[in-house]
């Protein structure tokens, strides 16, 4: 979540308080796992999925994969793949702004 707080406050704020849902996914599976997605009009758009890996043992966690975009006040857009399991939180910035 902390990303989304944070393209949250890249976008001018005017943009971000008049954003509109354009796609809205959900899909809770329950104690397996669970996905969701959605853009808004101010060109924020984010995936997620988690899923239960190890089940019924002492190693069970949940394993979330997931993509965040925006464009930042400078025009650019950014985006943020990042990975959370048993490794630890994993992001990586899938396009950086040429300087």
């Amino acid at each position: 979540m902390d990303a989304l707080a944070c393209c949250a406050l890249a976008a001018p704020l005017d943009d971000a308080k008049n954003a509109q849902v354009l796609r809205y996914e959900n899909d809770n599976i329950g104690v397996d796992g669970y996905k969701f997605a959605y853009e808004t009009s101010d060109g924020v758009a984010r995936q997620e999925q988690g899923e239960l890996k190890n089940a019924g043992t002492d190693h069970a966690a949940i394993a979330v994969r997931g993509t965040i975009s925006w464009v930042a006040a400078d025009g650019q857009q950014y985006t943020l793949n990042y990975i959370a399991d048993e490794n630890g939180y994993q992001p990586e910035a899938a396009h950086l702004p040429k300087a």
